[in-house]
């Protein structure tokens, strides 16, 4: 029978997280086998990011509390790393709710002696408070364990950007994310696209970062029926400046190298007008990917331009002629770092070695589709990571094998500051993902 309790299936869901699972398919998986009304399904979705976002923090009090940690079952972990949450972060949830509902979890999903050792956990948090960061005494760590990030990230936010700079990011990852949607142009305009929101009962205001963004409020983008009639996606701002960089004509032929989702692809299509010739064709390893390029390209009603091929983006030799596309755009598989706020399991899932292989991967995809790109043709190269390894360093190497190429400026239609002819967005710039563009062209032959 379906559990209308947030906590206890938080609490499950976490223990399957910490165990390998994917969160987001955890919870998408909870949610619809729940009867959970909206409200509780915010409360869990908060609960179970909360507590991952935070992870590092949590544990750390956590230790200063539990003698064994290591001889605690998971989920009686999670169960204490929910509640520390909740008391800590939640300023809504009163303290005895937490209790209550804690001690109830452990006497339900445990024995006795587990709902002593929670209670006891509990009440030692209450009567002494939880400890000070300030009792770290290496820099890193503490910043580390306050911010919740591994340390290698910090160690290289601190050597590219400076400390302050660096200080600013890990303050802005663990603020909630904006809800971002993209007005979909070939169906609605954008005040057509607003006023049906707010008819809705969202609260509705411009995206400060691209013209094609709105930022939504008081419930989910999902639930809305100009979602479901195609009329808006939901799209991360940061995510939609490379393809307003690409300056469009509505016959050309353009590939998205790296496309699924899709997202960057049904961008593109918008601008495409098939009777002129418009085609983008969407490139992923696996069909199944695929599919879900082409279910949001029917959903917006720009599948009519829109073509796919599961294939290497580092081996299109065997599929394209060379100086076959007008524009291509290569959103490039990346350690995703500047995606942390959103996703949040990638601040310890990822290392430098992760990192110094994409970058190798990188340079291959832009190698290997520069030679497709006609003469004049714009290639954009992008990634959702904040990590110079992945973005400058790989532009500057592709340049340097590659002299029939020259950067151009990216251009932002809502005039966002450039950095040395890059377009560079950090998660605390406008609260939004992390992200890099550069614009090359394509000059002349080999």
């Amino acid at each position: 029978m379906p559990t209308s309790n947030p906590r206890l299936l938080a609490v499950k869901t976490l223990s399957k997280i910490s165990n390998g699972a994917y969160s987001n398919l955890q919870l998408n998986q909870v949610i619809e086998n729940s009867d959970l009304s909206s409200k509780d399904i915010g409360l869990l979705t908060n609960i179970v990011y909360g507590v991952i976002q935070h992870r590092l923090t949590l544990e750390y009090y956590l230790n200063h509390f539990l003698k064994n940690a290591d001889k605690v079952d998971d989920w009686v972990k999670e169960l204490l790393y929910s509640a520390i949450y909740q008391m800590e972060y939640l300023d809504r949830v009163p303290d005895r709710a937490v209790f209550n509902e804690s001690i109830k979890i452990a006497k339900k999903m445990g024995h006795d002696g587990i709902r002593r050792l929670v209670t006891g956990v509990l009440h030692q948090i209450q009567r002494n408070g939880l400890p000070s960061f300030n009792e770290i005494k290496d820099p890193i760590e503490k910043l580390s364990i306050e911010y919740s990030v591994s340390e290698w990230i910090i160690n290289e936010l601190i050597d590219q950007l400076g400390k302050d700079k660096a200080l600013s990011i890990l303050e802005s990852i663990n603020e909630p994310s904006k809800q971002s949607v993209r007005f979909n142009s070939k169906l609605i305009t954008k005040q057509e696209l607003v006023k049906k929101l707010t008819d809705e009962g969202y609260e509705v205001e411009d995206s400060k970062l691209v013209e094609s963004g709105l930022i939504l409020s008081k419930k989910s983008a999902s639930y809305s029926q100009t979602f479901k009639d195609g009329e808006m996606t939901i799209q991360d701002e940061s995510a939609m400046l490379p393809v307003e960089s690409m300056d469009i004509n509505a016959g050309d032929n353009i590939l998205d190298a790296c496309s699924a989702p899709g997202g960057k692809t049904t961008q593109i299509a918008e601008h495409l007008n098939v009777d002129d010739g418009g085609n983008v064709t969407a490139l992923d390893l696996h069909d199944s990917r695929l599919r879900q390029v082409k279910k949001n390209a029917k959903r917006l009603a720009v599948n009519d331009v829109l073509s796919t091929k599961a294939c290497d983006a580092r081996k299109l030799d065997d599929f394209y002629e060379d100086d076959f596309f007008d524009q291509i755009l290569i959103d490039a598989p990346c350690s995703g770092i500047g995606l942390i706020r959103r996703k949040p399991e990638i601040r310890y899932e990822k290392t430098i070695n992760d990192v110094n292989k994409l970058a190798s991967i990188q340079i291959d995809i832009l190698n290997s589709a520069a030679k497709k790109l006609k003469i004049g043709g714009k290639l954009v190269y992008s990634t959702c990571t904040i990590l110079n390894q992945e973005n400058s360093d790989v532009i500057d190497k592709f340049l340097s094998e590659n002299s029939n190429f020259k950067k151009v400026p990216v251009v932002s239609k809502m005039d966002v500051k450039l950095s040395d002819d890059y377009l560079r967005i950090f998660p605390d710039d406008f609260n939004s993902d992390g992200f890099f563009v550069c614009n090359l062209v394509k000059t002349g032959g080999e």
